[in-house]
């Protein structure tokens, strides 16, 4: 505590000190409000650059759903061509079997 030629405190010295702690933490809201923007800055354009790839994978989404559908009719397709083959074969051997006996 500094006391003037009165004996009585100074208050410049005091009010000083608060006003550069004041100061002091303006510039560091300042600072964070910076490093905030910046942030908030560099996630939009990430947000942007996914956006885009969406919409741009969305046409191959597409087709990849379309060659499943097309797959999936193809393997019913020969599913069934097998089941035929197997009833053939078995109508076969049971002829061969009937000329054997």
């Amino acid at each position: 505590m500094l006391l003037n030629m009165d004996g009585l405190e100074d208050s410049t010295t005091h009010s000083g000190d608060a006003f550069a702690a004041l100061e002091e933490r303006i510039l560091r809201a300042v600072e964070r409000l910076k490093s905030e923007r910046t942030a908030r800055l560099a996630a939009e354009e990430r947000c942007v650059a996914l956006e885009a790839e969406i919409v741009g994978a969305a046409p191959r989404l597409e087709q990849m759903n379309h060659e499943v559908a097309t797959l999936r009719e193809e393997i019913a397709a020969l599913r069934a061509e097998r089941e035929t083959v197997r009833e053939r074969v078995e109508r076969l051997l049971d002829q061969l079997d009937a000329l054997q006996m």
